[in-house]
């Protein structure tokens, strides 16, 4: 396990290289000088001062050809060093660090309402199957998905102020304790849920048919305890995987849901720094959302040979 641990981090050093030269090569071709886009914004005539702007580029370093900068970002890396921001002066690790701990809460929360809510839905509906109550538990997952996080957040954040108006406004952060997190994070866990549920559904429906799950009924076991003893566990491993994979969609749906409802985290961050072109902050945000995609998807491949021992054989053969 250890060695495949390895083997799989070594995988990531190129994956994340090459994820930042990309992202690097986007903002070096893209966008225009940053500098110059910076002062533009600025009020008056200080744009118009191209010895200054020269000036800052060149103790930015952006002055230098892109291979040249794309190297000495990456040694700064190795050394602990994200740079400082563009437009406020403050380091990046510092805005990132601030961030990220409402980001990483607001995720986790995310996904064990997902696992909690539609894990035994899935179930529920699969060992109904076509009945009224699964196709409502399905229409009901359909819809969910079909509603984007940048329209079900004003819209619900409208609602509950028209139908509770004496309920206060959800903005802000308060941690995972506080009331206001309930929308934000039901907003964050729709699509996650819709997915959850109709990938167990097709799991459980496939266990059905095997030969365990009806000679466990045949000696006449609980229904219950066929359910979680004999179906639950492989129906696991798909929907784990599931797990892992959306990730990425709670990445993506936190940048609206962190800024329709004032949650400072990475979500907000990456919205401030595309608005200002602030490359270096843009740079650090891309570097975390690949490592947490990675090591997501690393945690499933962790968790299979515990949920199915087969894998762990098939991988010893190999």
């Amino acid at each position: 396990m250890l060695r495949y641990v390895l083997t799989r981090f070594a995988i990531w050093i190129p994956s994340v290289l090459i994820v930042m030269l990309a992202v690097y090569a986007l903002a070096f071709y893209g966008a225009g000088d940053p500098i110059k886009l910076i002062f533009l914004r600025a009020p008056g005539d200080v744009a118009y001062n191209p010895q200054r702007i020269e000036a800052i580029r060149e103790s930015a370093g952006l002055n230098k050809p892109f291979i040249e900068q794309f190297g000495f970002y990456i040694w700064n890396l190795l050394h602990g060093q994200f740079g400082n921001s563009l437009t406020s002066g403050r380091s990046v690790w510092a805005m990132v660090s601030a961030a990220a701990p409402v980001s990483f809460q607001l995720a986790l929360c995310s996904i064990i309402l997902t696992a909690v809510v539609a894990i035994p839905l899935g179930m529920i509906a699969a060992l109904n199957q076509n009945t009224r109550l699964d196709y409502t538990i399905l229409g009901s997952a359909l819809f969910l998905w079909a509603i984007p996080a940048y329209v079900a957040g004003p819209l619900l954040m409208v609602a509950l102020i028209v139908l509770l108006p004496m309920i206060k406004v959800p903005y802000g952060w308060g941690g995972v304790f506080d009331v206001r997190i309930l929308l934000p994070l039901m907003v964050l866990s729709f699509q996650p849920i819709a997915l959850i549920v109709r990938q167990t559904r097709a799991a459980v429906i496939e266990v059905l048919s095997e030969d365990f799950v009806r000679t466990a009924r045949a000696k006449g076991v609980p229904e219950i305890v066929v359910g979680l003893r004999h179906i639950l566990r492989p129906v696991l491993t798909p929907v784990v995987t599931q797990l892992g994979l959306i990730m990425i969609t709670i990445v993506n749906g936190a940048i609206f849901v962190e800024l329709v409802f004032g949650l400072p985290g990475l979500g907000r961050l990456t919205v401030q720094a595309l608005t200002n072109s602030d490359y270096p902050v843009i740079l650090a945000i891309t570097l975390i959302g690949s490592f947490l995609v990675m090591a997501s998807n690393l945690l499933v491949d962790v968790l299979y040979p515990l949920l199915d021992p087969r894998a762990n054989d098939a991988r010893r053969s190999r």
